[in-house]
């Protein structure tokens, strides 16, 4: 991704997305790549640091997830992720900007709101 889309993406300015990829870059969590669609352009992409590091990350936070609803039933977690969606979903339209994730397939619940 390009300093600009990850601006648009998260809605901050250009300052902030640039420090905060400086420090990434310093990390090892991401590298400066060629544009592919040429020019002198970069682009940032993800290490494999990086990677493995957001997956561990992405997995603590399911675990715990998980940990919370242990005694919930199916419906009710089924319930919670309705909401959820629906939640993030009106906010991203509200501010205009939706977030760019892969399309769900359509449930009997999505499909009521």
């Amino acid at each position: 991704m390009s300093i600009g889309q990850l601006t648009d993406a998260f809605g901050l300015d250009t300052s902030t997305v640039n420090r905060r990829t400086t420090a990434l870059l310093r990390a090892g969590l991401a590298e400066r790549v060629p544009d592919p669609e040429g020019g002198i352009a970069r682009r940032l992409r993800i290490t494999d640091e990086g990677e493995r590091r957001l997956t561990a990350d992405r997995e603590a936070s399911r675990s715990f997830l998980r940990q919370v609803v242990a005694d919930w039933s199916e419906d009710e977690v089924r319930e919670l992720e309705n909401v959820l969606l629906r939640f993030n979903r009106s906010a991203e339209a509200l501010e205009e900007r939706p977030w760019p994730r892969p399309e769900a397939p359509e449930t009997p619940e999505s499909q009521q709101h």
